[in-house]
């Protein structure tokens, strides 16, 4: 059975991330743990010691209230952070997800992920509070994909039904490892598969496709080659409209992270501009 991690933390994308993981429940018969993550750093408490600015002079009672205010923030977090997690549960519920847990830690959410077990990752591209320009890429959600080695599932701000899927497949380690997913554990709806490459036609690249393409017919879906030379964010992209696909499937980072800080990353370039989900592979 497949174990499903769905981070949810009250934003504009936590009814989306249970949609998402509500559909990848249904596609492998999986179970879902809903994870909340209250983080160390939560912007715009208080400091938690205020001791050196306060002066020899100040009431103890100041610094009994500050521990108070502290105490209180952390109980409102926990009971919010309850009642994320009951209403995404009711959510699951109602499109018959079973097996469903409920998890709160605290930490930072990278860190936390690494740390537990789940064969697949759901979360929203962005958090709560983050700047909803649509360049703006979600802090977390970079850590999480380049430290996770554990494929990501990355929410639309909506979750719309997956009936076409456009792969991205170059031939790396990563989408190597995500076509042996799609094929050895076929998704139970068995979507339309457009295998797209980045070069020209009768090229190497185009080769790997077509083997690619052959492979997920054997595993039951409807596949189809595409090869086109340009640009991959931008090819990518116009493939995807043209397609009407309705999830992007890619291997996530196939350079080393100094690498992709100089020259640039397709993956984090998807990330941004893709206005549909994205299921990652490392």
């Amino acid at each position: 059975m497949t174990h499903i991690l769905a981070l949810i933390d009250g934003s504009i994308y936590t009814h989306s991330v249970c949609d998402h993981a509500a559909w990848v429940a249904r596609q492998y018969a999986g179970d879902v743990e809903l994870l909340h993550v209250l983080s160390q750093k939560k912007a715009g408490s208080l400091p938690s010691d205020l001791s050196g600015a306060i002066g020899l002079g100040a009431r103890s009672a100041l610094l009994e209230d500050l521990a108070d205010h502290d105490a209180a923030a952390a109980r409102l977090a926990k009971e919010r952070g309850r009642a994320i997690l009951d209403a995404a549960q009711d959510r699951l519920e109602e499109q018959g997800v079973t097996g469903i847990s409920l998890a709160l830690r605290h930490g930072e959410i990278a860190e936390t992920l690494t740390k537990r077990a789940g064969d697949l990752i759901v979360m929203g591209k962005r958090g709560e509070g983050a700047d909803f320009d649509k360049l703006h890429l979600g802090a977390n959600l970079e850590r999480v994909v380049r430290s996770v080695n554990r494929p990501v599932l990355v929410a639309s701000r909506a979750f719309k039904p997956i009936r076409t899927v456009i792969f991205a497949f170059d031939d790396g380690i990563s989408a190597r490892k995500a076509l042996d997913g799609l094929t050895g554990k076929p998704l139970a709806d068995r979507p339309k598969m457009v295998v797209l490459t980045i070069g020209a036609e009768g090229s190497e690249h185009a080769a790997a496709a077509d083997a690619a393409t052959r492979r997920l017919s054997a595993a039951g879906y409807e596949a189809e080659t595409r090869v086109r030379p340009g640009h991959a964010e931008k090819v990518i992209a116009e493939e995807a409209a043209a397609t009407g696909s309705d999830l992007l499937i890619m291997g996530a980072y196939g350079h080393s992270r100094i690498r992709s800080m100089i020259i640039g990353s397709t993956t984090t370039s998807m990330i941004r501009s893709c206005r549909i989900p994205l299921l990652l592979f490392r």
